[in-house]
């Protein structure tokens, strides 16, 4: 008897669907149901490489952090969602995001009130 039944076979036992979809694992990789999570961590990546491009661009850091946490309730709801990691990364960019702005926003102040006035 092999693993697949035959078409004559005379069983009428219920078959059982896979858990997975028919993408072949790749939504393990990249979340299809989880949407907030791929927002998350998209909006992370580029938002962190425009932060570093143009300085102030990380004051919109919680942009990836509200969306990676809605990401987390999603696929802690639904676990076939996935996409926790995609949700993580997103929050932890979007931290970082959020302390490069507040940062810069607080070198550009402290330089402003600690100049010398002529």
């Amino acid at each position: 008897m092999g693993r697949y039944r035959d078409d004559d076979d005379d069983d009428d036992r219920p078959r059982r669907r896979s858990q997975g979809s028919d993408l072949g694992g790749l939504d393990y990789v990249v979340p299809f149901r989880n949407g907030m999570a791929l927002a998350s961590y998209y909006c992370g990546v580029f938002g962190l490489i425009s932060c570093f491009l143009m300085g102030v661009g990380g004051i919109f850091g919680a942009v990836p952090i509200i969306f990676g946490i809605l990401g987390l309730m999603k696929a802690k709801q639904n676990p076939e969602a996935h996409g926790t990691g995609h949700a993580i990364t997103g929050i932890v960019l979007g931290a970082i995001e959020l302390l490069t702005g507040c940062g810069t926003i607080g070198f550009i102040l402290y330089g402003i009130f600690t100049s010398p006035v002529r």
